[in-house]
């Protein structure tokens, strides 16, 4: 069993979403010590653009016809970065709220990789069908000000509704969320914190049962 950390926070040591990550990573390798684990921070440096050549690519690829030239680099480049992802069981995903979504590294990725025949089938008559089967994500979500209770005035929440939405159309139905919102903008956040890391252990547990 391989387990792939997904981490979108770019801020390391006091990023909430990390924190909780870890916990839950913890808790997974005590409880199955054999686990094969992988942690993928996005913003190394070793995720490819996706801009004009990839585009060219993508849309190639979609007609059925090979891409070449820079096309075809930039396919490869997107063929090796699904090849990682698509080499792990499960996904934990730590996935800070930016501006009400998700923060453009996690957008960046999922545009490499959300490819035909990769992570997609398409039929004219039946529609899209999601390629990636028996496997299951956690996904940890945070916020600063919105919280699920408050008015409009604290935002709105595109961060999950559009991530669950995209893991689904992977293929990707097994799916448990740990929420940590608001941590920021509140009286008492350290109360809600330790909820959160409960529930991190708690799911890392049954996460990794056979």
């Amino acid at each position: 069993m391989k387990l792939l950390h997904i981490a979108a926070s770019p801020r390391g040591e006091r990023s909430e979403s990390l924190a909780i990550a870890q916990t839950f990573l913890t808790a997974a390798r005590a409880t199955r010590p054999d686990l094969d684990t992988e942690e993928w921070n996005l913003w190394d440096g070793t995720l490819p653009p996706f801009g004009p050549d990839a585009a060219a690519a993508k849309m190639t690829i979609f007609g059925g016809q090979e891409p070449t030239g820079a096309a075809a680099d930039a396919w490869a480049a997107a063929l090796a970065t699904f090849r990682r992802f698509d080499a792990a069981d499960h996904y934990l995903f730590s996935v800070p709220m930016w501006n009400a979504g998700i923060p453009y590294i996690l957008k960046q990725f999922i545009d490499v990789i959300s490819q035909p025949g990769l992570v997609f089938g398409f039929d004219p008559a039946a529609g899209y069908s999601g390629l990636l089967h028996g496997k299951k994500a956690t996904v940890v979500y945070t916020s600063a000000v919105y919280g699920p209770d408050r008015p409009p005035a604290f935002g709105s929440d595109f961060q999950s509704t559009y991530f669950a939405d995209w893991l689904h159309w992977t293929g990707i139905h097994d799916q448990t969320e740990i929420h940590f919102r608001p941590n920021l903008a509140t009286a008492d956040a350290e109360t809600d914190r330790a909820a959160a890391h409960d529930r991190a252990r708690e799911q890392a547990k049954l996460f990794v049962q056979p």
